[in-house]
Formats: C-alpha cells, sequence, structure tokens
C-alpha cells in the first residue's frame, strides 16, 4: 500500500506527509516540472509540462489498495477503476456512489464557463477543512495499512 498525491496546488500536502512519516507509510507526490517540492521522507515524481502528465503518470502507479488525494474528479474516476481509494482535499472519499454525479456537474460548470459565464472562486481555505481532511485521510490510512500480527 501506497499514498499517491496529485501534488501540483495541492493545499494538504504538509498533512499527508505528516500522517505518513508517523505510520511509514510510502508516499508519492506527482508533479510536473513547473513546480518544485521537496518534502522530507516522500518520493517526487517530476514529469514534462503537458496537459494532465502528472495525472497520467500517478494513475499508472496507482494499485488496488493504494490512497490517491486528488482535487480532480477524472483522475479520481481513473484511479477508482483501478481499486484504489479516493479522498479530495476536504476529505470527501470519492467512490464508485457519488463519482458520476461529480463528473456531470464538472461537465455542466465547463458547459456554463464556455458560455462565458464564470462562477466565484473557491473561498479561502480553513482550518477546520484542513483537521476534516487530516482525520479522514488518518482514518482511511490505518485502515489500509498492513496490520503486523
Amino acid at each position: 500500500m501506497k499514498v499517491l498525491i496529485d501534488a501540483d496546488a495541492c493545499p494538504v500536502l504538509e498533512i499527508a506527509a505528516q500522517e505518513c512519516r508517523r505510520r511509514r507509510a510510502a508516499l508519492l507526490l506527482f508533479c510536473d516540472t513547473s513546480h518544485e517540492l521537496n518534502v522530507p521522507s516522500a518520493q517526487t515524481v517530476t514529469v514534462s509540462r503537458g496537459a494532465d502528465s502528472a495525472d497520467f503518470a500517478l494513475v499508472n502507479r496507482a494499485e488496488k489498495g493504494d490512497l490517491v488525494v486528488t482535487q480532480d474528479y477524472g483522475l479520481a474516476a481513473m484511479c477508482l477503476a483501478k481499486g484504489a481509494r479516493v479522498l479530495n482535499q476536504d476529505g470527501k472519499e470519492y467512490r464508485s456512489d457519488n463519482i458520476e454525479g461529480l463528473l456531470a456537474a464538472r461537465w455542466e460548470h465547463k458547459k456554463q464557463r464556455m458560455a462565458g459565464k464564470h462562477p466565484r472562486g473557491p473561498k479561502k481555505r480553513t482550518a477546520a477543512q484542513d483537521q476534516r481532511f487530516r482525520e479522514a485521510f488518518s482514518a482511511l490510512l490505518d485502515a489500509l495499512m498492513p496490520k503486523n500480527d
């Protein structure tokens, strides 16, 4: 079991790294060459810049039983298809019973943007969001970690 993070602009990178260090879980960070990451105890996988290049590198390394952190619904869907568990930055777990609705909503938002309607951006991140992520990430990590008998 390993943790894979879509690390380009990931607001919970340090929280995930702390929890992985605490449990000695393998942590892989995926980014393109326009980002520089230096997180102790994590392996950084840097790929060439290009549309979704880091996403495809991540999904190619994901396996059943891994834990993936991403904000990207498309990447989440691909990782779910491989048997990985997937969380977003707020601790919400993407599952087979909610991913289709999320993808449909993403498509609707894209159609609105193409029609010239631009919704407001996300609100400033809060400590409560970080805490929800830490709790959900820790619980899922503990459930997925191999048990030493």
